[in-house]
């Protein structure tokens, strides 16, 4: 009684805490339920002669026990509306009907949007999945009351009452058992339900909110009067960089306190970004994703103990202690400073570089991995002193590469702040050259914080610098590589788009019987239409050598180009034809620089090439029926979906500055070899007339391809369909331009006016004799070439 009234004499200044939160966690499950429902529909799909199988298998079960399942009817239907009822009149009774009324939202939620869905399916937009959910049989593709019946008890929360889950759980088991057996309800309709109310339940509790169990001020001071301290004043700071509360307690003896609040509800906030970096990075640098609230305080509490231990200036861990079952509290001596991220540039003086090295130096030699050695996690006090705070990122017995990892975020966050050279040079006046060395394979952006990588963007020769500055120190190093990395994200990207793309090619050919196409197509423009498959390798021959002033035997930059077609399967259109020819002419004892820019100048005179003739073409084909220019509709709409995709392109700031990068990395020296070409006219002469042949013959087999199918189109239209697709096969990031090419040929030729079938036909002969052909001989190739050191 004393205690409380002592509580309530004490005045917190903090903000009014907000009646219902939306939980992360809710979001995160809904995510997860979302996720799982989508694998469940593909995998049913997938299989779906196995779960009809199943279902026939138990259905005959169920004959053959005709009691079993008159039970399973009998109580499940009937329990499945009462435990539902009963769990809403304990909760009244207990005074928590706020909790009831969620659920209820959350069953007519489910109620409406199920029937709307299944209404939906049910008017034929998708003919295999209402098949896989009602069996052809007559009934709804998701049962309505056993969706409402799961979303209400998701939303109540019933999986926090452990009885009442059992409970609840097993009825909803009998109610299935008993639709199931009654064939009311297939088996992927059942698990589709199950997850269906489930998301409707968390998308609830994320929508209206949770009530906020969140320990206010006073309950904070409560807890420090049981750890022995006397609170006389309590405010609210700012949150620290993880989003945990943060109180300055003033106690009667005039010091003060400041307090750090976990809350059980922020431990799954960044979960997603945490997730992502535990997935994509080594097991040696990633951190837990979740951590309980307990183990939280423990691991916050020992780094800080050791940090003490270790001799390192940090704020004095003096207290902590459990608040309630929804938070916990760390208490540590107040030490009046300011982060480094406010002190001026000119202040940080080479007096401070060398303390926060010291205290570095000091972590170090105790195993200790700071974690977070950045603006925020340094701090300077009144005198000037450095003070590291921040333990709850550490790691006590740290391994080498978290050590090392530490070394490389200081170097690089100091860098931006006083230059690579005084950054480098403070740190090897007290680590050592050689400590620095071992850190220098780790100066990589996925090694460092956000913060520390959204400041390189704008300094992005930094870590080179820094590099640079190392070296020189120690130059006769040896550096081993370090992959932190599992896979880039453009790696991820591809596998996705290529898997969709996959998918597209495949339906595309399961609409067209391949054996009717190869037997019924017209065997002499079929001929002709392989033929110039083949002309275009020795025209990409021609081609590179025109653009290198050095000679090249003719035969084995002819195998070069089979060689390409090969790697393409690995790797996007405009790359693997880039890199290869670049290997070929350093094979050939071209320098690296003079054979980039040798395959960037004839990449670039292609470039030139492919604008003008598809202009040419675009106004030839409009001038076949008038005077003006006035190509077709369907071909307006193609151009205009090119014109639609580069503005997307050069209108988005991420993709312009790739775009722009890499294309000022390829071109960017191809004046001067240009100019080296111009000394030369017949090498102009060879190279030009290579890269005119290179699309003439793309043309003209995807127009042989037409023709072998009976189909009747000008030359030109054919031409300007290729090139559009073409350009955006190369823009495309799968390999070959896989999914992207076919979609636009097909698209283009049946816009242009070729019946739908006869276009797909065509396309698919079309990328048989360019791409898929080509790959026996091509890898040929590439082992031949690879054998005789000329790739």
């Amino acid at each position: 009684m004393d205690s409380a009234r002592a509580d309530a004499d004490v005045y917190v200044v903090e903000p009014l805490l907000p009646q219902r939160l939306r939980r992360p966690s809710d979001l995160l499950r809904l995510l997860a339920t979302l996720l799982t429902l989508t694998a469940v529909i593909l995998l049913a799909l997938v299989a779906k002669q196995t779960l009809y199988g199943l279902e026939m298998d138990v259905t005959e079960g169920t004959t053959l026990v005709p009691l079993l399942s008159r039970i399973a009817t009998f109580v499940g239907g009937a329990a499945v509306l009462i435990v539902p009822v009963a769990f809403a009149v304990e909760r009244v009774f207990h005074r928590d009907g706020l909790r009831v009324a969620e659920g209820l939202i959350a069953a007519i939620i489910g109620m409406v949007g199920s029937f709307l869905i299944g209404q939906w399916l049910l008017a034929g937009h998708v003919d295999d999945l209402t098949q896989l959910l009602t069996g052809g049989r007559s009934i709804e593709p998701l049962n309505t009351l056993l969706i409402s019946v799961i979303a209400y008890t998701t939303a109540v929360r019933i999986s926090r009452r452990p009885t009442w889950r059992a409970l609840m759980w097993t009825v909803i088991a009998l109610d299935i058992l008993a639709l199931y057996s009654g064939r009311q309800i297939t088996l992927p309709g059942a698990v589709v339900a199950v997850l269906v109310g489930m998301a409707m339940g968390y998308a609830t509790l994320y929508g209206v909110g949770s009530p906020n169990t969140r320990p206010p001020g006073n309950a904070v001071v409560s807890a420090l009067r049981k750890l022995s301290f006397s609170p006389v004043s309590a405010r609210r700071i700012d949150d620290d960089h993880q989003g945990s509360r943060r109180y300055a307690i003033g106690l009667a003896d005039g010091t003060t306190l400041d307090v750090t609040v976990l809350d059980r509800d922020r431990q799954v906030a960044g979960l997603p970004y945490r997730l992502w970096r535990r997935f994509r990075l080594h097991s040696e640098t990633r951190r837990r994703a979740i951590r309980s609230l307990r183990a939280e305080l423990e691991r916050e509490a020992l780094m800080a103990y050791a940090a003490q231990a270790a001799g390192a200036s940090t704020p004095r861990l003096i207290g902590t202690s459990e608040i309630g079952t929804e938070a916990a509290l760390l208490a540590y001596e107040h030490i009046d400073t300011r982060p480094l991220d406010e002190v001026p540039d000119d202040e940080i003086t080479d007096d401070v570089l060398a303390q926060i090295w010291e205290q570095v130096s000091l972590l170090q030699i105790q195993r200790l991995a700071h974690r977070r050695l950045t603006g925020d996690g340094i701090h300077l006090d009144r005198a000037g002193r450095v003070v590291l705070t921040d333990a709850r990122s550490g790691e006590i017995a740290a391994g080498d590469l978290l050590l090392r990892l530490d070394i490389a975020q200081l170097l690089t966050y100091l860098a931006l702040r006083v230059g690579a050279e005084r950054s480098v040079g403070s740190a090897a006046a007290i680590m050592g050259s050689d400590t620095l060395a071992t850190a220098m394979p780790l100066l990589q952006r996925i090694a460092l914080t956000r913060e520390t990588r959204s400041a390189l963007a704008k300094q992005k020769n930094l870590l080179a610098g820094i590099r640079e500055q190392i070296v020189a120190l120690k130059p006769q190093g040896t550096i081993e590589e370090i992959r932190l990395e599992r896979f880039k994200p453009r790696t991820l990207v591809t596998i996705i788009v290529s898997t969709l793309a996959a998918y597209f090619l495949l339906s595309q050919v399961s609409q067209v019987d391949v054996m009717r196409v190869i037997t019924t197509a017209n065997w002499g423009w079929s001929g002709v239409a392989l033929m110039a498959s083949f002309v275009s390798f020795w025209a990409a021959a021609l081609m590179l050598r025109g653009f290198v002033p050095e000679v090249l035997p003719l035969w084995r930059t002819v195998l070069v180009q089979f060689a390409a077609s090969f790697v393409k399967l690995v790797a996007p259109a405009a790359v693997g034809g880039v890199a290869i020819n670049t290997r070929y002419l350093q094979k050939r004892g071209i320098s690296a620089g003079l054979a980039v820019t040798s395959v960037g100048a004839s990449q670039f005179i292609m470039m030139v090439f492919h604008i003008t003739l598809l202009l040419l073409f675009a106004y030839i084909t409009g001038s076949n029926t008038a005077t003006t220019f006035t190509p077709s509709r369907g071909l307006v709409v193609v151009m205009l979906a090119v014109a639609l995709l580069i503005v997307v392109l050069f209108g988005v700031p991420p993709l312009r500055r790739m775009i722009t990068s890499r294309t000022h990395r390829l071109f960017s020296n191809v004046l001067p070899r240009l100019l080296d070409v111009l000394q030369s006219p017949r090498k102009l002469i060879e190279g030009s007339i290579g890269t005119l042949m290179i699309t003439i013959a793309f043309v003209v087999c995807l127009y042989a391809c037409v023709r072998a199918f009976g189909g009747t189109i000008d030359f030109t239209t054919v031409a300007v369909v290729y090139l559009t697709a073409n350009a955006i096969g190369s823009a495309a990031p799968t390999p070959g331009g896989l999914g992207a090419v076919e979609y636009a040929l097909t698209l283009g030729l049946t816009v242009a006016g070729v019946p739908a079938e006869l276009a797909t036909s065509a396309v698919l002969l079309h990328r048989l004799l360019t791409f898929w052909l080509p790959v026996l001989p091509g890898w040929a190739a590439f082992t031949y070439l690879q054998r005789n050191e000329a790739l």
